[in-house]
């Protein structure tokens, strides 16, 4: 409801257009380029033993992607949430062989993935409607690529 003079007409509501729902997407990347990108499927929460298996791929990822990189090392950057911290995502990422490195405190200039990687995805995603999760997708990979 809104105030209006005796005798105005409120102003003219425009109807809005649904958007295509949140998608979560899981994204593993390095220097060079994206090594892994996973979307939550719908109706799955992400728990230790979903991320587990995601390290599992990411480890695939970087044997296919960076030939020899695991013999020199792999220095892994993550947050303190509680889905990293369970038992069997400290137990994944130790089969990994990665080494975890400190996560700084918050500051946006410090955080690379909200700084660099989405920052840029979101200008390039900006102002663009989906029809669907699957154009949406594609429109994530090829900005990527």
């Amino acid at each position: 409801m809104q105030w209006t003079k005796k005798g105005e007409r409120p102003p003219k509501k425009f109807k809005v257009q649904k958007s295509a729902s949140k998608l979560m997407a899981k994204i593993f990347w390095d220097s060079e380029c994206v090594l892994l990108i996973d979307y939550l499927p719908k109706g799955t929460t992400m728990n230790g033993q979903y991320y587990a298996n995601l390290l599992a791929q990411a480890r695939e990822a970087v044997v296919q992607k960076r030939r020899g990189k695991l013999s020199r090392g792999v220095l892994f950057l993550q947050d303190n949430a509680s889905v990293y911290t369970a038992r069997v995502s400290r137990q994944a990422l130790k089969d990994t062989g990665f080494s975890e490195i400190d996560h700084p405190p918050y500051s946006p200039d410090l955080a690379p993935s909200d700084y660099f990687l989405f920052s840029n995805l979101k200008k390039g995603l900006r102002g663009r409607r989906f029809v669907d999760d699957n154009q949406m997708k594609m429109a994530v990979e090829s900005h990527f690529d």
